[in-house]
C-alpha cells in the first residue's frame, strides 16, 4: 500500500504530487537533450500521416527522457512503439515504470519522506549513500532478466536523478554514476500520478537496449522513426554524451545519416532527427547542411539548459531534419 500523505516536520512542507486527472503524461526523469520545452514546435513538423492515422508504428532508438514519444502516444492513434537507447539503466527504469509503477511508487515514497525530514548536511549523507547503493548493486544486476531487484534499481536511480546536480545522468569509464549532489530545497523527486499515467503510455511499447542501428529491422513504410542522438558538441567542453560508455563522435553522426538514408529509400518511413545546430558556434560550420542535404533541415529555438556557467545558458537554435 502506498500513501499521498505524507509526514511533515515542524515547518517543513513535503510537496505533494498533483492529482489533477487532467495532467498529461511527462517524462519522469531529467535529461540532458530532453525534449520538453521544444514539444510546441516538434509537433508542427510531426509527419502528415500521423494525425491522418496512416502511421500506426512508432520507432525511437534514442529514448532518453522520452518527451517525444510521450507527445505523440497521448495525441496520435498509434498501435505499437519499439523505445530503445544504449543505457541499459535507463531502459531498466522505463521497464519497471510499465510493469511495477505501484512498487515504483512505495520505493520513491519512503526516499521522499527520509529526504524532506533531513537538513542539508543529512540531506547530503543520505544521496551519497544512495549513490554508493546504486553502483554497488550495478553488478549483481542482470539487464536481462526482470526482477525485484530492478525496481530498487529505478528508485535509486530516479531519487539521484532528481537530487544531483542539475540532473545529470553521467558515467565515469568503470560505468559508475558519479553526479554530485544538487543541494535543491524542493526537488519534485516523483509524481505518483504521473508514474501511473507514463506506465499506462508504456503498455503497447516494446523496449530494449541497443544500438540505434537495431532499430532498422522494425521499420516499415507505416513507421515514424525519432532520431535524438547525442548531440554534436558547439564546444570542446559541451559534451554530455557520457550518458553511457563509450562516446558518439562525428564519424556516428555519420554511420546516422547513412541508416537515415537507408531508411528513407529502403523503407519509406516517416523521419525526423534531432541534433545541434554547429553554426551556432562557427557560422560556417555545414556539417549538418551537408550531411543531411537530401533532406529538409529546420531550425527551431530553445535554451540551453544544461550549462555550468550562468552566462552560457540562453536561446539557441537546433537543427531538425526531415525526409517529408
Amino acid at each position: 500500500m502506498h500513501s499521498n500523505t505524507a509526514t511533515e516536520s515542524p515547518g517543513l512542507t513535503i510537496p505533494q504530487p498533483k492529482s489533477d486527472a487532467s495532467l498529461i503524461a511527462r517524462p519522469f526523469l531529467k535529461w540532458a537533450g530532453g525534449k520538453t520545452q521544444l514539444l510546441g514546435q516538434l509537433r508542427s513538423y510531426y509527419p502528415p500521416g500521423l494525425s491522418q492515422g496512416q502511421l500506426k508504428r512508432y520507432v525511437e532508438p534514442f529514448l532518453g527522457g522520452g518527451a517525444v514519444f510521450l507527445d505523440v502516444a497521448q495525441s496520435h492513434d498509434i498501435a505499437e512503439a519499439f523505445l530503445s537507447d544504449i543505457n541499459p539503466e535507463l531502459i531498466l527504469a522505463y521497464s519497471v515504470v510499465q510493469r511495477d509503477p505501484d512498487c515504483l511508487i512505495e520505493r520513491l515514497a519512503e526516499y521522499r519522506q527520509q529526504y524532506f525530514l533531513l537538513d542539508e548536511i543529512a540531506r547530503k549523507t543520505l544521496f551519497y549513500k544512495v549513490r554508493d547503493h546504486y553502483n554497488d548493486q550495478k553488478p549483481a544486476l542482470d539487464f536481462a532478466v526482470y526482477s525485484d531487484r530492478w525496481i530498487s534499481h529505478a528508485a535509486d536511480m530516479i531519487f539521484l536523478n532528481k537530487t544531483c546536480f542539475n540532473g545529470l545522468f553521467r558515467v565515469n569509464r568503470r560505468g559508475l554514476f558519479n553526479v554530485p549532489f544538487g543541494a535543491y530545497k524542493n526537488p519534485a523527486i516523483f509524481e505518483e500520478q504521473n508514474i501511473w499515467r507514463v506506465s499506462t503510455l508504456l503498455q503497447n511499447a516494446v523496449l530494449s537496449v541497443g544500438e540505434f542501428r537495431a532499430c532498422e529491422r522494425l521499420v516499415n513504410d507505416q513507421t515514424f522513426v525519432y532520431f535524438d542522438p547525442p548531440y554534436r558538441p558547439l564546444t570542446t567542453t559541451a559534451s554530455f554524451t557520457s550518458y553511457a560508455q563509450g562516446g558518439f563522435g562525428d564519424d556516428m553522426q555519420i554511420v546516422l545519416a547513412h541508416l537515415y538514408a537507408n531508411l528513407d529509400i529502403r523503407c519509406g518511413a516517416k523521419l525526423m532527427l534531432s541534433n545541434s545546430d554547429p553554426r551556432n558556434a562557427d557560422p560556417a560550420d555545414n556539417f549538418f547542411d551537408d550531411l543531411y542535404a537530401d533532406y529538409h533541415i529546420h531550425r527551431v529555438h530553445a535554451s540551453r539548459m544544461i550549462n555550468s556557467d550562468a552566462q552560457g545558458r540562453g536561446k539557441i537554435t537546433e537543427i531538425l531534419v526531415t525526409n517529408y
